[in-house]
């Protein structure tokens, strides 16, 4: 049987139909909506397919327009914007049954030396991702078994998450937390040698945990949900080249929650403390009825 770690590369390898036009699965899955990482991570392989291959992208930028339906394929329509000396820039236009849900935009960089080096350290000491539980773990020594729904879902999830900070399940677990969260992460299996999946493989994992930081203060990460919540934009610049099937901290926090949405940053680290992405996403928090 393929495990999600090969069902990820799988979903991530686009079909292409046309010059600049690509298609890419989207599962038929029990969700309301298409999971927003999935689409950033497709768009990326999109924009990198119609590139040289010789210069990984540094930055994206995108906005998730609408809600994508699960079971439907996307398309994507990439507009070739520069191809320069040093950058290459790229747009993508997700379409889904004759509807954009989605767009972006990535700048490729021809590596070279820099002029100087500096990064500020990461900003707290959390302990090594083996001696963590994993969320099953969490969640069986809490309630005592895996809720089926878990169950299948924890089979199909393609990365292995590892809170730093234990689990919260109840209101008193949240009082005076601050609005940060850490996880390491890396993928279940191998992920090949391809640089490019391995930066949208992370790609999709950037959008799995971030908006947490934003709900911490106000509810428990575990249990009923109070709030419906969507993300509005994405971006993230990377830094150092990395591999998603090998350990990394994803160090998240929300410098302010108002009008509705919430701002979560988050800073991705190897297990050496090295910088190696920055991600800044927007998320929509609506209170849920009843």
């Amino acid at each position: 049987m393929t495990n999600p770690a090969e069902r990820l590369v799988d979903l991530l390898d686009l079909e292409q139909i046309e010059v600049n036009i690509f298609r890419g699965l989207s599962p038929d899955e029990s969700l309301q909506r298409v999971f927003g990482g999935q689409v950033a991570g497709q768009a990326l392989v999109a924009a990198g397919r119609t590139t040289e291959g010789d210069r990984p992208v540094h930055s994206l930028h995108a906005y998730f327009i609408r809600p994508g339906r699960p079971g439907v394929p996307i398309v994507y329509q990439v507009e070739r914007m520069r191809d320069g000396r040093s950058f290459t820039t790229r747009r993508v236009t997700a379409v889904q049954q004759g509807r954009t849900i989605f767009n972006l935009t990535a700048s490729f960089h021809k590596p070279e030396e820099g002029a100087f080096e500096h990064q500020l350290p990461p900003a707290r000491q959390v302990p090594d991702p083996d001696s963590l539980p994993t969320i099953a773990d969490e969640v069986r020594g809490h309630l005592g078994a895996l809720p089926d729904a878990l169950e299948r879902m924890a089979r199909r999830q393609p990365f292995d998450i590892r809170y730093v900070d234990r689990l919260r399940w109840s209101p008193e677990d949240i009082e005076a937390a601050e609005p940060r969260s850490a996880v390491w992460m890396r993928a279940v299996g191998p992920l090949g040698d391809d640089p490019l999946v391995h930066t949208c493989a992370l790609t999709y994992a950037s959008d799995m945990t971030l908006l947490d930081a934003v709900r911490l203060p106000v509810e428990p990460l575990w249990g009923p949900r109070g709030f419906d919540m969507a993300s509005l934009d994405h971006a993230m610049w990377f830094h150092r080249p990395f591999r998603a099937d090998e350990w990394f901290l994803y160090d998240q926090e929300s410098p302010i929650a108002t009008g509705g949405r919430g701002l979560a940053r988050g800073r991705i680290y190897d297990t050496e403390g090295r910088l190696l992405v920055s991600v800044v996403q927007e998320g929509l928090f609506r209170k849920l009825e009843g």
